[in-house]
Order: structure tokens, then sequence, then C-alpha cells
């Protein structure tokens, strides 16, 4: 399985703006930081303010804050969020025309591993992905270029 690159923006702008915490975050840093497209990432945040995951705050003070804590944003269901196809194979749809579908035992193996895939990320959450050790939240800030003394911790609720 190969998730889409928009889901990978998604994932990675949702961990940058955690590791911000309380501090606001541009779609223009963020963009250069990971030094990917302002424009496609523009269409990600929409995205995922849309769906509930950022709050976009307009005007001169705003940015970008998560919309709910890291620990409450599963990793599975932004994956499901932001995927358009998660049809691995021409039987797993509508328009199925494979001519050994009826003896085919293809689709039931593919089914069961996207579900194993999912059930893997459904255990994690955007906590998760800072990290539990302080050492890991600190070398993402460092390699993200974020200074840590003006940087809160990200929200994650006890």
């Amino acid at each position: 399985m190969h998730i889409t690159r928009y889901t990978d923006y998604s994932l990675r702008v949702l961990l940058y703006v955690a590791l911000k915490g309380e501090e606001r975050s541009t779609i223009s840093e963020i963009a250069e930081r990971y030094d990917i497209s302002r424009n496609h990432l523009m269409k990600v945040v929409q995205e995922l303010n849309r769906k509930g995951y950022l709050q976009a705050i307009r005007g001169k003070n705003g940015g970008l804050l998560l919309k709910q804590p890291a620990e409450d944003i599963n990793i599975g269901a932004l994956v499901r969020d932001t995927e358009q196809d998660l049809e691995l194979v021409e039987c797993f749809g509508d328009n199925n025309k494979c001519v050994i579908t009826p003896a085919c035992r293809i689709k039931n193996v593919l089914f069961e591993a996207l579900e194993a895939f999912f059930k893997v990320l459904d255990s994690y959450t955007l906590a998760d992905m800072l990290g539990p050790n302080p050492c890991i939240r600190s070398e993402l800030i460092r390699l993200l270029q974020l200074n840590s003394s003006h940087h809160p911790e990200p929200h994650v609720s006890a």
C-alpha cells in the first residue's frame, strides 16, 4: 500500500502544529520547513480545517492550531479521511471486470492485509507520533528548526 502525498502532508502538518503547541503556525513556515509547495499545502490545510483537525485563524495574528488535543487525533482515522482511494485492486471497486473474481482469493487476502494496516494505524494518535521520550520531541524540533525555548510543549492532556 502506498499512501498519497496528500496524506503524507496532512500528517506532517499536524505534527508540526502539535510541536508548536499553543503558538500559531503558518502555511508559509510549514512549507518552508518541509521544503514543499505552499500552494499544495494550502489545499491540505483547508481540508484539515474543514474536517476539524485544525483551527485556522485569519488576520494579523492568525495561524493554525490543533482543533483538538493531539491524543484525540487518531492516525487511522486521519488516513481514512485523507485517502481518496483505498481500493487496492480492481475487485475492491464497483466497476470490477476481472474475470477470475468468483474463484480468486487475492481480494480476501488483500482486504485482510488492509484491515491489519488500519488496525495498526488505529492504535496510534498524533501524541504518539510526538514520542513519549522527550529526546524524540527535541530532535523533531531541531530538525524542523523550531526553537524549543520559544515553543511551548504541545497541547497534550494527561
